[in-house]
C-alpha cells in the first residue's frame, strides 16, 4: 500500500507540474499576442523562475518547488504561478488544525505531511479584466489523504457575461464526474467572502476541500478536470477585455478591489496560514498580494 501511494503521489506532483508549464506557456502567449489597445506598445513580458525551499526544524530536506511570476506586461500586471511540494513533521499549531478541521486521531503521535499542488493569482493591467485566483492540491497524512481546490473570478468591473461564461466552464467540467457543480458552487460562495465588509471578494467560482471519497483515481481525474476548466474558463475572458480602453475612474476602481483581495488573503485564507506555519517560503506562499492596492 506504501508504494501505491508513493507512486500516487508521484503522479499528483508530475500533473501539478504539468499544469504549471500549460498555464505558464498559456499567459506568456497572452502577453505575445496583445497587439492593440493599452499598453500594446510595450514589451511582452516574461515569467521569471526561481526555486523555493521549505523550513524544516533540523535542517533535513523538506522539499519545495518553484515560483513564477511575471511582472509589468501588456496585459499582467503581476501574476504568479507556483508549484510545490512538501514534506516532513506538522508543527504543534498545524497538527491541531489538522486535527480539529479533519478529525483526524493520532496526529499528535505521528504528525508526517507531505502536501503538493499548484496555486495562482493574477493582477491584470486593464481593468477591464478580471483578476483571478485558482488552486488544486493533494494533501497526506499516515492517517488520511485528500484533495482540494478550486477557483474564482474577481473582477473589479462586473460583466455578466464573463460571470456566466467562467462558471458554465467551470460546470461542464464538474458535471464529467457528477452533480458537485451546485455544491462546489456554493462552497467557494460561503469560503470566498469577506465577514468585516460583509461581502464576497469576487463573482465566485467553484471550491472543495477535504475531497476522498475512497476512490483515488476517480478523485484524481476530478482534480485534473477543475485543473483543466481553468485556461478555457479565463482566458477567453481577457481576449475578450484586454483592448478596452480605461481612464484614471477605472484604475482607481481596481486598485480599491484589489485591497479588498489583499484584506481576504492576510486575514483569511487557509492556504497563506498554512504556508507560513509549516514554514514554506513566505515570498512564494505571499504571491498572492496585489502590486498595488488602495483602501478608501
Amino acid at each position: 500500500m506504501s508504494d501505491q501511494m508513493d507512486s500516487q503521489k508521484d503522479r499528483a506532483s508530475a500533473w501539478f507540474r504539468t499544469l504549471r508549464n500549460d498555464i505558464v506557456a498559456a499567459f506568456e502567449g497572452l502577453e505575445d499576442s496583445h497587439s492593440s489597445g493599452p499598453l500594446a506598445d510595450q514589451p511582452a513580458a516574461r515569467f521569471e523562475v526561481s526555486a523555493t525551499k521549505r523550513a524544516s526544524q533540523d535542517g533535513s530536506d523538506a522539499g519545495g518547488g518553484l515560483m513564477s511570476v511575471m511582472r509589468g506586461g501588456r496585459v499582467f500586471e503581476k501574476v504568479g504561478v507556483n508549484i510545490s511540494t512538501v514534506y516532513g513533521q506538522l508543527g504543534e499549531r498545524a497538527q491541531a488544525a489538522m486535527a480539529a478541521r479533519k478529525g483526524i486521531p493520532g496526529m499528535k503521535d505521528d504528525p508526517r505531511f507531505w502536501a503538493s499542488g499548484i496555486s495562482l493569482v493574477a493582477h491584470m493591467q486593464n481593468p477591464h479584466c478580471p483578476a483571478v485566483h485558482m488552486n488544486t492540491r493533494m494533501f497526506w497524512t499516515p492517517h488520511a489523504w485528500w484533495f482540494g481546490g478550486g477557483s474564482d473570478l474577481n473582477p473589479c468591473l462586473e460583466y455578466d457575461e464573463d460571470t456566466t461564461h467562467f462558471h458554465g466552464v467551470q460546470k461542464d467540467h464538474c458535471d464529467r464526474h457528477g452533480d458537485h457543480y451546485p455544491r462546489l458552487k456554493a462552497w467557494a460562495d460561503e469560503y470566498f467572502y469577506i465577514p468585516h465588509r460583509n461581502r464576497a471578494r469576487g463573482v465566485g467560482g467553484i471550491f472543495l476541500d477535504d475531497h476522498n471519497t475512497g476512490d483515488w483515481e476517480a478523485d484524481f481525474a476530478f482534480i485534473q478536470d477543475i485543473g483543466r476548466a481553468f485556461l478555457p474558463a479565463f482566458v477567453p475572458l481577457i481576449e475578450k477585455r484586454r483592448g478596452a480602453t480605461f481612464g484614471d475612474a477605472e484604475k482607481d476602481a481596481q486598485l480599491v478591489h484589489r485591497g479588498l483581495y489583499a484584506e481576504y488573503n492576510l486575514v483569511y485564507d487557509r492556504g497563506t496560514k498554512f504556508g507560513l506555519e509549516t514554514g514554506h517560503d513566505a515570498n512564494a506562499v505571499l504571491m498572492s498580494l496585489p502590486p498595488m492596492a488602495k483602501w478608501v
